[in-house]
This record gives structure tokens, C-alpha cells and sequence, in this order.
């Protein structure tokens, strides 16, 4: 189930033929989801509630092929490797896989183990890959280290354009949002001169009373003592609002890797619209990348012709952008949310689904 199939419009904008991510041409998400076991936690042996999720920005290897690309903060206390480069180069040389917070060494060398498949066994070649995590200790066994490589690789033979799985699927299995069951989401907008922009986040944040839905305080109205919230049946329960939120932005307009960093940063709207705010211990952080120009030649050596030529947008024209990247953001949030399943994990904790009916009848409440 999504927004729009309850009859919640986000924003005035127009949605692509989608309403995902793969609404802007070339790109591609796939999933490996992993559910194993119940029961009490046995580190090392589950339950299992995790997964991994790749967005592939075009086809082709993108070291020797890079996208324009930009990053924002909105509160740190998470991971997306590779950033430091993306600044430095202002460009994206891999697919961003998604995964949980102890399995980023893991996604991240697999998805080097994938590019040097595509190259010769005697070339040389360096790789600085954008994964990025939230964190499902709550209802996986994430000490037990569950994600191998081979399930990067199934997520990157998976991923195809077309309509995104949401939800608890891959990345998002054990993610919980605004103490509902969370996960993957996608939306998408067209802008300006026929461009889209697509969002796809990875929400695992939030707090319950805080959390808006087009505007109607819906947290508020759906409380804890009306649907609990994930609680350990023992041991310390962590602070509401304590997990973190990846975006994932992508366009088709030929945008500047400044221009990217820009649309990132706009990200934060879409996330403060549905009711996060970036708390202390969240992990806030965004990756905008742009297909509007593919770089030729080798993107991490002095390999190809010595000029290139690229087009862009004056950056009076990126307005249109804007709110396209605010409306996606917010819409693919409420998305993951209304698609994710109940979920129980390990020691029997459950994250509850935003119930379909009680929300409609909050919005309706509101006048909606």
C-alpha cells in the first residue's frame, strides 16, 4: 500500500509514471532481503531481520564512467562511506548500497569485489564505494553478522527499473520509524523543463509524537498506548527518536556536483515535513547524484581526452528542483511507512504497521 493508493497526496507536484526513484532514466534498485528464525536473541545465530538494498545510478561501470554528485549532514551520527570523495571530486564512481550498521565493511568491499570484476585481472584500480546504514539492533541479531558478500551481489543481479519494493525489504527488514515499522520508500516528481527527480530513503528514525503525515499530526493522535511501541522485554529501552534516515536523490537534470550538494541539502525539508528533526544520536545523511551528464573516459585517473564538456542549469533555475526533492523526500518517508508489514524479531519485539484505517480516520478528523 502507498500514499497515493489511500487517496494522501503529498504536495502539488506531479509524480513520475512510478513514483519511485526508477522514474529517472538508467537507474536501477535491487533488494536481498533476510528474515530467519524467531525467538530469544542468539547472537550469531538470529533471528535474522536485516538485508541489503543498491541503487544503481546507469549502466556500465561508473569508475571508469562517473555522475555528477553532492552530499549533505543533517546530523552525523551515522555512515556513508566514500563521502570524503564525493566533496573532494564532486562525483559518484559506484552504486550506493544500503545495509545495517555492522555490515558496511562487509557491502562495502563486496561492492569493490563487483567493479573489479568488470575490469581486466592485470588493471590497476582504486575504489572508495558509497554505502550507507541504519541501525536494526532492536529487532536483528545485529552482532551476529548475517550480510555476506553474495548478498550485495544478489541485490546488484536484482536491481531493474520499474516499480521499487517497499517497506521492510532488503536494507529496510528491521528498520523501525517513528515507532511504527519503517524501511525502504521511494517517490518521485517532474520539474522544470521535463526533468525528474527521484527519492528513495532508508527510515529508521523518528519519534511517535512527532510524526505528520500532509501536514495532520498523526503521531499525536495514534500514541503508544494505542499502538505500542518496539520495547525489549528486558535491558535498557532505547530513546525515541534515536535511530537515522539515508537519502538517496536522483536526477535526470544536468545539475553541477554544487548543485547536487544543493539538492541534498533540501533533502532535510522532506524529512523535517513528516516530523524528524535530526536528533542527537540520528544519523541524517544524504547523497544527491545527477545523470544528466556521464562523465567520459576514466573517472579516477588522467585517462581520456583532456577537456570536457558537460551542460548544466543556471542555478536560478533550480527553484522547480527544489520542491520536487522536498514533496519526493516527505512522500517516500510515508511510503516506506505505509508499505512495511508488522514486524517481530528477536526476544519477540515487534514493530507495529501504521494501521491503513485508523490513519484515514485521523486525516479525516482533521478535515482532510
Amino acid at each position: 500500500m502507498r500514499a497515493r493508493e489511500l487517496g494522501i497526496t503529498v504536495g502539488s507536484g506531479r509524480p513520475g509514471r512510478w513514483n519511485a526513484i526508477t522514474d529517472v532514466p538508467g537507474v536501477r534498485v535491487g533488494h536481498r532481503t533476510l528474515i530467519e528464525g524467531e525467538g530469544r536473541l542468539r547472537p550469531g545465530r538470529g533471528p535474522v531481520r536485516t538485508g541489503v538494498s543498491v541503487v544503481v545510478p546507469a549502466e556500465g561501470s561508473l569508475g571508469r564512467r562517473p555522475v555528477f554528485a553532492g552530499c549533505h549532514r543533517l546530523n552525523g551520527n551515522g555512515e556513508l562511506t566514500g563521502l570524503e570523495w564525493v566533496r573532494e571530486s564532486g562525483t559518484l564512481t559506484s552504486p550506493v548500497a544500503l545495509t545495517n550498521t555492522h555490515s558496511v565493511g562487509v557491502v562495502r568491499d563486496a561492492l569493490v569485489a563487483a567493479e573489479v570484476t568488470q575490469r581486466g585481472p592485470d588493471e590497476l584500480y582504486w575504489c572508495l564505494p558509497v554505502v550507507g546504514e541504519t541501525w536494526d539492533g532492536l529487532l536483528n541479531d545485529v552482532n551476529g553478522f548475517h550480510v555476506r558478500a553474495e548478498h550485495l551481489h544478489d541485490a546488484l543481479r536484482a536491481a531493474a527499473s520499474g516499480p521499487v519494493a517497499e517497506g521492510n525489504v532488503g536494507s529496510g527488514t528491521g528498520m523501525i520509524c517513528h515507532g511504527f515499522a519503517g524501511g525502504v520508500g521511494t517517490a518521485s516528481r517532474t520539474a522544470g523543463a521535463g526533468w525528474t527527480v527521484g527519492a528513495l530513503v532508508q527510515a529508521n528514525h523518528g519519534r511517535r509524537s512527532r510524526l505528520s503525515v500532509a501536514g495532520v499530526p498523526v503521531g499525536e493522535a495514534i500514541p503508544a498506548t494505542e499502538v505500542p511501541l518496539p520495547t525489549p522485554p528486558h535491558g535498557p529501552v532505547p530513546a525515541q527518536g534515536s535511530g537515522s534516515i539515508i537519502v538517496v536523490l536522483a536526477t535526470d537534470a544536468p545539475v553541477l556536483p554544487h548543485q547536487c550538494d544543493r539538492l541534498a541539502q533540501r533533502a532535510a525539508l522532506g524529512i523535517a515535513r513528516c516530523g524528524g528533526n535530526g536528533e542527537h544520536t540520528s544519523g541524517d545523511l544524504i547523497i544527491a547524484f545527477s545523470t544528466g551528464n556521464r562523465l567520459a573516459g576514466d573517472g579516477l585517473s588522467e585517462a581520456g581526452p583532456p577537456e570536457r564538456w558537460v551542460r548544466m542549469l543556471p542555478d536560478p533555475a533550480l527553484g522547480s528542483l527544489f520542491d520536487a526533492v522536498v514533496e519526493a523526500v516527505e512522500e517516500a518517508i510515508l511510503n516506506a511507512l505505509l508499505a512495511a508489514r508488522t514486524m517481530t524479531g528477536r526476544d519477540g519485539i515487534t514493530a507495529h504497521a501504521l494501521p491503513h484505517d485508523r490513519l484515514i480516520e485521523v486525516m479525516k478528523t482533521a478535515c482532510w
